[in-house]
């Protein structure tokens, strides 16, 4: 008879032999691990392996994506990546990761604009007014974000580059879109460049003046809404994105088996049917083209950080 197996060896097999852990770098109850919840449960269909998602939130998303780039490259610890894995990675250049080196791309399943939303107190009905206001108010405005390093705030420098506005705007990050909702609404701050799901249920009662959408193309939510650069802002292009990474070095097999499950979870209810609500449009993308997405949201962003005047507060 054979004997038994050396103690501390884990038991080898067709991939996946046990559960995959998809970490949110955001706490739970939030937008993105909702649909992020929603992938695990589809994926974990796909695969017959559960998909526990797991939150580590903090540090601009950098907690969890650290998470994951030192787990082991066997396909079994993944990260729910959002737009903020690139802009966070353009202001903070002593990440404990490479974004790029240290990542293997999966797929990703989603874009979709940002809303310009001002304060209704800031009286502008347009985006020329707008500008004409900061122009005009010894103070200048403001605008509110997510926190530093989020798509809310480098849209908002992105659009203060680009205007020409320079000191005529002032950034005010705060710990999460909910308390920078908050203060948009009372007045307290001016001007957000917010997600569709973080503002949608206050445009409903007049609550905000809604001024414009981030993307080159209109919003299918929003037909009569022009894009920026219909409303002034040449060349200005921001969508936010979701979609999910390995650790570099995972085998390509791995990699490639879970693209297709990643994809085939986003085409099925109920993330269509989310995603559509939030005005993003699905994306279907093999590995090599997400990372090549990657590399161009990476240098997109490392240049606005970069500009003169940029605002880390």
């Amino acid at each position: 008879m054979p004997g038994p197996r050396p103690a501390g060896r884990r038991r080898t097999g067709p991939w996946p032999a046990r559960a995959i852990t998809l970490i949110v770098p955001f706490a739970a109850g939030g937008g993105t691990d909702s649909i992020a919840r929603d992938i695990a449960k589809n994926m974990a269909e796909r695969l017959g392996q559960p998909v526990v998602v797991d939150n580590r939130g903090g540090a601009g998303g950098a907690i969890g994506a650290q998470a994951v780039a030192k787990a082991a490259p066997d396909g079994y610890t993944l990260l729910f990546a959002t737009s903020t894995f690139a802009t966070n990675a353009a202001v903070e250049p002593k990440l404990p990761y490479d974004p790029v080196k240290d990542f293997a791309p999966v797929a990703m399943i989603g874009r979709g604009p940002l809303l310009v939303v001002t304060s209704k107190q800031l009286g502008a009905g347009s985006v020329a007014q707008l500008v004409a206001a900061a122009k005009a108010r010894p103070e200048g405005l403001n605008f509110c974000s997510a926190g530093n390093g989020s798509i809310n705030h480098l849209a908002g420098e992105m659009f203060r580059q680009k205007t020409g506005l320079g000191a005529s705007m002032t950034h005010v990050p705060f710990k999460g879109s909910a308390p920078a909702t908050v203060e948009l609404l009372a007045g307290r701050v001016d001007l957000f460049f917010a997600t569709v799901p973080t503002i949608q249920s206050h445009l409903k009662d007049n609550q905000l003046g809604l001024l414009a959408v981030t993307s080159a193309k209109r919003s299918r939510l929003f037909p009569d809404l022009p894009t920026l650069a219909e409303a002034g802002v040449p060349g200005y292009d921001v969508t936010t994105w979701w979609g999910v990474l390995a650790p570099a070095r995972t085998p390509a097999p791995i990699v490639e088996a879970l693209n297709r499950a990643v994809n085939e979870s986003a085409a099925a209810e109920p993330v269509k049917g989310r995603l559509q609500h939030e005005g993003a449009d699905p994306v279907r993308l093999a590995p090599a083209a997400f990372g090549e997405e990657l590399r161009k949201e990476l240098a997109l962003w490392r240049n606005v950080a970069a500009a003169p005047g940029m605002q880390l507060r």
